[in-house]
């Protein structure tokens, strides 16, 4: 079970830098829809942190897959937002000139 756990922790400390990163890349860029859905992985993340902590004390399997599972959930929503907000920050070329 430690080893599930560790392995948990360092992915949510490895979301909580991306987090960072999306945060920094948001700034003066985002739309609304972005803004919100970073909020929501804010939330998502903080849910996942109650239900590691949660299970710490029981030995519940259920408890362990809903955890793996809303962990994939989280980092395809973090791949999905940092794609659009390197969208809107990449460098745009130049006009064509007539």
């Amino acid at each position: 079970m430690a080893t599930f756990e560790e392995n948990v922790s360092a992915q949510l400390e490895k979301t909580k830098s991306q987090m960072k990163e999306i945060e920094s890349l948001a700034k003066g860029i985002a739309s609304q829809a972005e803004m919100d859905a970073i909020n929501d992985l804010k939330s998502k993340k903080q849910e996942l942190t109650k239900k590691l902590q949660d299970m710490t004390t029981s030995a519940d399997t259920k408890a362990k897959a809903e955890i793996e599972a809303d962990l994939a959930k989280l980092n395809v929503l973090l791949g999905q937002v940092v794609t659009s907000l390197r969208s809107h920050a990449a460098p745009r070329p130049p006009a064509q000139q007539k």
